[in-house]
């Protein structure tokens, strides 16, 4: 199968651009999601892809072949739509089958590419005869899936096809997904807005804000080192920690951060990248992961921790989420504990919390650019 490039391609809708100058390239047999909030652009690429959107300007490539003049049919793409885009009047047989129809494809032929697509995508055969309008969000999803199967396309497209299913269901779905990728080998474009989806679905993940690609990489490598905050904020589940601070000089070689009412000593390793912004503010970042209470971790120093009061408490199973107040104006910290570790939390109660500050990060304040 192979690979998909998008070079400097952009979408324009009068004045408003909606992708900017894209430029990604996806391996052959890849899966590489686009993640991003509403309106971010991620569609309109896949759109652009499959020949449902008109490039503004740039070139897309499937292999070594250019296809912006390619009409869609022609482009040999496989597309899932978060809505499934199956025909009402058809049965589910006849939605698998249309594809192969209208390239006139024997009817033996059709018959045997249905029944393989079929037991790939785990659809009961009894369900074959059935309407769309008598099948559940999960079935009518596996129908899609089927219809993509049928056609061997060289690209599979996915635009957000979890979007309509209940939690339980969309985890089922998305590792029916993810397994189907792998044994057919096909390279694949995948969209959502769902960070948690991004990471533990795509072999790269590529994340887009206003239409401008932030950053591409490996879901780890994304959550470890992201390029700016955008990115930072986006991917983790809660989300990273933000405050603007100040940094000085306390005595000769070692730095402070100055939270305004509360002082973070900056570990040695970071002061060569940090010693630069002697008197400025730029903007720290924790996870909540690395945000524990007093007593939790070896050896707490008053160099790292904060005063906290405990606002809202969010058990989760064997994660619990804490939502902190500090005496300190507009610091609001998120903590990701264990359960162990949140026993005997309640609201109102005071805590000294210990930030690993190894795990620091930090961002430029005009361009929120990463400096660490």
């Amino acid at each position: 199968m192979p690979g998909l490039l998008i070079k400097n391609v952009s979408k324009r809708y009068g004045e408003v651009v909606a992708v900017k100058n894209m430029n990604l390239e996806i391996k052959d047999k890849e899966f590489v999601v686009l993640v991003g909030p509403s309106g971010c652009g991620k569609s309109s690429t896949l759109r652009m892809v499959a020949g449902l959107e008109v490039i503004s300007s740039g070139e897309i490539y499937i292999g070594d072949r250019l296809i912006n003049e390619v009409p869609p049919k022609d482009r040999n793409v496989g597309m899932v739509f978060q809505e499934y885009g199956l025909y009402p009047h058809l049965t589910a047989k006849e939605n698998i089958a249309f594809p192969l129809k209208v390239t006139h494809i024997p009817r033996k032929q059709r018959e045997k590419e249905i029944r393989s697509a079929v037991k790939l995508a785990g659809l009961p055969e009894e369900l074959l005869n059935h309407r769309p309008g008598e099948l559940s969000g999960g079935e009518r999803q596996r129908i899609a899936l089927c219809r993509a199967i049928v056609k061997h396309a060289q690209i599979f497209l996915f635009d957000e096809p979890l979007s309509n299913l209940d939690a339980k269901l969309r985890n089922q779905v998305r590792n029916d997904i993810i397994k189907l990728q792998k044994r057919l080998e096909v390279t694949t474009l995948y969209v959502t807005h769902d960070q948690t989806e991004a990471m533990t679905m795509g072999d790269r993940v590529a994340v887009l804000s206003h239409g401008v690609m932030q950053q591409i990489g490996t879901p780890g490598e994304l959550y470890d080192h992201p390029q700016n905050k955008h990115v930072a904020g986006f991917i983790g589940s809660p989300s990273m920690n933000f405050l603007e601070i100040k940094i000085f000089e306390k005595s000769e070689g070692k730095f402070w951060m100055d939270g305004e009412g509360f002082m973070l000593r900056i570990p040695d390793n970071y002061t060569s990248a940090l010693k630069k912004y002697n008197g400025q503010k730029v903007i720290f970042g924790i996870r909540p992961e690395n945000v524990y209470r007093e007593g939790e971790v070896i050896s707490p120093s008053e160099e790292n921790t904060i005063l906290g009061m405990v606002e809202m408490v969010e058990p989760l199973g064997t994660e619990t989420i804490v939502h902190y107040n500090t005496p300190e104006p507009g610091i609001q910290p998120l903590a990701s504990l264990t359960s162990r570790e949140a026993i005997g939390l309640k609201r109102g109660s005071k805590e000294r919390l210990v930030l690993d500050l190894s795990k620091m990060h930090a961002f430029e304040k005009d361009t929120e650019k990463a400096i660490i």
